[in-house]
């Protein structure tokens, strides 16, 4: 079977003699395997697996424990979760137990799937028959073990310690482990089970609650916070307040000690780059550079302008001659003459000339037309349209016909000439306004700048106002935003009188007989109502051209003018989104009540939705559970309390756990809280050292006896922990 793991296999197993036993620490959180008689585990690894399959072969690996995670990227891990055997302290999952053995003895140095060592495992306080059955099971009938003992992983560790005098034979364990916490009291130096007492709650619920409000509290973070990266936070940053709630309101408060109180977790941020604002020397550069590819591009639209010119003139000398040509041919003989040339007539010909002369007044510059010019344009049109001035009774009906075309055309031409006459008036009005605003910058500068921005303000704040009032009528909830109003409200002056002459209308013709229309006036109405008067669509429509023009001439002359970001036709002032630059502070984890929060819930389950007791209460009701009820004895046992389990390295915890017994206790009751030596080693090690001992074969079981005496005489097995 494959195994993906950083751990490496262990050499010398066949060192060991057959009679050496192997110890295991088999918790919830870390899986410790090692020799009986040695201080550390040889192979430690989280109690998980993960069995994903390989992207490009498709075979499945086992992954057992911490795994490099520049290797996942080749694995397809989204079917395959890290599983756990453990089902609160209890296993459950033996198929996964499996491939926890199997990689533990491999690193160990085993050969094989034959185990020919003794072996002494921890269980959890009160372990089921069921799971003790099936763990025995597996490791006589898969792995050949000869010998198993089972022991309780919080009685080992106190049974170490004792040896150090760190605790005496009568006392309490607490036990507050990854997901149960455990107390178990001790009389003569064997555990009392009737007596014991456990809590669903552990460091598993510390490292989940603490996940859960930093991604509250910094969601745009989500990624970051994995449950690895969490328990660390956790383990280098939480502490037990020696009271919650004055320890949360020096925070609410803001006081200093509070802020001293405060970790920061800082992601990895590059700053952006600093943009300085430009020099007075690099402004006069980037002017000099501009006004080079001006007149760059103002020569090359010269020598564009003048190639036109040529190429309109040779054109035109062109048309006239062929003009003088035509004239020294015959009626008859036009038509022929004019085959080669792409014309069909004289007046195709003078049309196109007249054409060809305006684009070469235009690209000249020449914006007036002369008065013997019009005439000419006055005698070709008559010309074009002989048929206008003659009497409707000298025609027939195909010259009538004719003579209809002949004036809508004329029509038409004329108000395509009177409409671009007004726009060349428009542009030499525009052009004088130009030079005019040109001489009064020149004059004063800066003068200038700021009249220009103050009427670009005025502008944009008339535009922005008209909008509201459009969109919003008269009434406003004080944000500048829409507040509910109805159709007739969002009109404007405009549109509600159209609305009124319309309402009137239809109420007047439902008065008896309809007259409307047998006077003059009534028609006027139609006037009145057409959306041609709508002055207001008009005036919006000039204040916004102008503003463009205000824009685009501050940001000529005014480098540091930034032009307003205009917003969508439904989007109000409020709603825009505003942006600001990403700073140190915003990647930051920030640890401030959090710190003491979370392990408070080891005293107080009920935060989590866990109806049980605290820490601090389970030592009474483990008290009471006792079968004898001595004053002598409650007072041993409580001045010798040990704390075990990796949550018992909280800072402040022995002092809280303390002070909470000593709440229930009778005044004067001797208290004594101390914590193991190592709390997260000290139970394999205490394993270590019983498994030496020359009484540990009487308290195992053979395999022998295992077949022959089957799972029930499990029930009554019961280690011996003094020898």
């Amino acid at each position: 079977m494959p195994f993906i793991s950083q751990i490496q296999r262990q050499t010398d197993y066949n060192l060991f003699p057959s009679s050496t036993p192997i110890v295991i620490d088999n918790g919830a959180s870390y899986f410790r395997i090692g020799w009986a008689g040695e201080t550390d585990p040889r192979v430690i690894f989280r109690n998980i697996v993960q069995r994903p399959r390989h992207k490009t072969t498709g075979e499945t690996v086992t992954i057992v424990g911490d795994h490099d995670t520049t290797l996942l990227k080749y694995f397809d891990c989204t079917r395959s979760g890290p599983r756990s055997a453990f089902d609160s302290n209890v296993v459950y999952q033996f198929e996964i137990m499996e491939y926890i053995l199997d990689f533990a003895f491999d690193r160990l140095g085993a050969n094989g799937s034959e185990i020919d060592h003794p072996v002494l495992i921890t269980e959890c306080v009160c372990n089921p028959v069921h799971s003790r059955s099936k763990m025995a099971e597996l490791l006589f009938e898969t792995y050949g073990v000869p010998s198993v003992a089972f022991g309780v992983d919080a009685a080992f560790s106190y049974k170490y310690n004792q040896q150090y005098g760190i605790c005496n034979k009568d006392g309490l364990a607490i036990c507050p482990g990854f997901s149960t916490t455990h107390v178990i009291p001790f009389v003569e130096g064997e555990p009392v089970y009737r007596g014991s007492c456990r809590t669903n709650i552990g460091g598993y619920h510390i490292t989940d609650y603490l996940k859960q409000l930093l991604s509250l509290k910094h969601p745009q973070h989500m990624t970051k916070l994995t449950w690895e990266k969490v328990e660390d936070l956790k383990m280098e940053h939480c502490y037990i307040a020696p009271d919650y709630f004055s320890e949360a309101q020096l925070f609410q408060k803001g006081t200093k000690e509070a802020e001293h109180k405060t970790r920061c977790w800082q992601l990895p941020w590059v700053p952006p780059p600093t943009e300085e604002p430009p020099s007075e020397e690099e402004i006069a550069r980037k002017a000099a550079i501009k006004e080079r590819q001006g007149q760059r591009l103002r020569e090359m639209a010269e020598a564009k302008r003048s190639s036109r010119i040529n190429e309109l003139e040779n054109q035109i000398h062109g048309l006239e001659f062929l003009l003088q040509q035509l004239e020294q041919v015959e009626e008859n003989d036009i038509a022929a003459f004019l085959s080669d040339t792409g014309y069909v007539s004289r007046q195709e010909i003078e049309s196109t000339l007249v054409k060809l002369t305006q684009s070469l007044r235009k690209a000249k510059g020449e914006r007036k037309v002369e008065q013997a010019e019009l005439e000419k344009t006055d005698a070709s049109m008559n010309e074009k349209y002989p048929l206008i001035h003659i009497p409707d009774n000298m025609l027939s009906l195909e010259q009538l016909k004719e003579k209809r075309r002949q004036i809508f055309l004329k029509t038409t031409t004329e108000g395509r000439q009177r409409a671009k006459q007004k726009r060349v008036e428009e542009e030499l009005e525009q052009e004088k306004k130009n030079q005019e605003e040109e001489e009064r910058r020149l004059e004063n500068p800066e003068l200038y700048v700021e009249q220009m921005q103050a009427k670009y303000k005025e502008l944009s704040e008339k535009i922005d106002q008209r909008k509201r009032l459009k969109t919003n009528g008269n009434h406003t909830n004080g944000n500048n935003t829409s507040g509910g109003v109805g159709r007739g409200e969002r009109l404007n002056a405009a549109q509600r009188e159209r609305m009124r002459l319309l309402t009137t209308a239809a109420f007047d013709r439902g008065k008896g007989e309809d007259t409307f229309g047998a006077k003059d006036e009534d028609w006027q109405l139609y006037k009145l109502m057409s959306r041609d008067n709508d002055d207001d669509d008009e005036e919006m429509d000039e204040n916004e051209a102008e503003l463009a023009r205000i824009s685009a001439r501050l940001q000529e002359v005014d480098p540091t003018f930034v032009p307003k970001q205009e917003s969508g036709p439904t989007q109000s002032a409020a709603e825009i989104p505003r942006v600001r630059p990403l700073t140190k502070e915003d990647f930051q984890i920030v640890l401030g009540v959090e710190r003491f929060r979370c392990p408070e819930i080891l005293f107080r389950p009920n935060w989590v939705g866990i109806d049980q007791v605290g820490l601090d209460e389970m030592t009474g009701v483990s008290i009471r559970r006792l079968p004898t009820k001595d004053k002598d004895l409650e007072q041993r046992l409580t001045s010798s309390i040990l704390m075990t389990g990796g949550c018992c390295l909280f800072p402040g915890m022995s002092e809280r756990l303390e002070a909470g017994i000593r709440m229930i206790r009778p005044c004067g009751a001797p208290i004594k809280v101390v914590r193991a030596l190592d709390p997260v080693l000290d139970a394999w090690r205490g394993a270590s050292v019983y498994a030496t001992k020359l009484q540990f074969p009487q308290q195992t079981f053979s395999r022998m006896d295992y077949y022959e005496k089957g799972e029930d005489w499990l029930r009554r097995y019961q280690l011996q922990y003094t020898l």
